[in-house]
């Protein structure tokens, strides 16, 4: 079944409302629980169950500039691994809010790709805004699995 608009729009909510939850685990459980809620969205979210997912984080660098594993992803997210020293875990930044303004689609069958900006607020009402692309693939049970997300901060000449 062919991927549709209102399918990637959900995705994209569904990936913001997983960061303000990771961030408020975190706040309110510590790395364990921030940890838990972040491997279960990888899990639910993300393509590792078909194969490497082409994951460039807006703030990796060095060595670690991707991510394909889901134990790269899950450092980058909630931070604290050795194996990943750089990561600062970008989902425990306190966000609260998360929206996305789409400059473009692609769909074609059961891929399709986003690419637009997404503007995170924390706590403290702290504005972040990084530009995405997100490709998605959906998996033979129909579900839309994130198997590319590029990141980075915009360009500021």
């Amino acid at each position: 079944m062919p991927i549709t608009e209102n399918e990637i729009a959900q995705a994209r909510t569904a990936w913001g409302d997983a960061l303000v939850a990771i961030a408020k685990a975190y706040e309110a459980d510590g790395i364990d629980g921030a940890r838990s809620l972040a491997d279960g969205v990888l899990d639910a979210a993300y393509g590792y169950n078909l194969g490497d997912v082409l994951f460039k984080p807006t703030l990796a660098s060095g060595e670690k500039t991707f991510s394909p594993t889901k134990k790269g992803a899950l450092s980058y997210i909630v931070g604290h691994d050795s194996d990943f020293p750089l990561d600062g875990g970008c989902g425990i930044k306190g966000w609260r809010t998360v929206t996305s303004e789409t400059s473009a689609v692609f769909i074609e069958g059961d891929v399709a790709m986003w690419r637009g900006g997404v503007t995170m607020t924390d706590k403290d009402g702290g504005v972040t805004k990084v530009d995405k692309s997100w490709g998605y693939k959906k998996d033979a049970e129909g579900t839309l699995r994130i198997v590319l997300l590029d990141s980075s901060l915009p360009y500021q000449p």
